[in-house]
């Protein structure tokens, strides 16, 4: 039996064809990642997620689809993707363990 993949990831969505600012569309991917159960957190160049392979990649498939739905005639995303097998860690524990200065 396979066992799910735990990932963190970061999405940066960019609608295009739609004008210069974005930030509706942008917005309409937050509700698919929180119904996901993904912790999203926004900042300035994108959004971080935590969660089970799967969940990550069919919210990021259903953002895109909701952006083009919106009337984006294109959708260009970049996505960051890591994963550990020696231990859990969440995004929360990357960012103490630098505030901390460890490893």
């Amino acid at each position: 039996m396979e066992l799910p993949m735990k990932v963190t990831a970061e999405i940066c969505v960019i609608p295009m064809g739609v004008g210069v600012s974005v930030s509706r569309y942008v917005a309409a991917c937050r509700p698919i990642l929180e119904a996901a159960g993904l912790n999203p957190v926004l900042h300035a160049y994108g959004t971080n997620v935590e969660g089970e392979w799967d969940d990550v990649f069919a919210a990021f498939r259903e953002c895109h689809e909701t952006i083009h739905d919106l009337g984006a005639p294109r959708v260009f995303t970049t996505i960051k993707v890591g994963s550990r097998t020696d231990r859990a860690q969440s995004n929360q524990d990357k960012i103490d363990s630098v505030h901390a200065g460890r490893e």
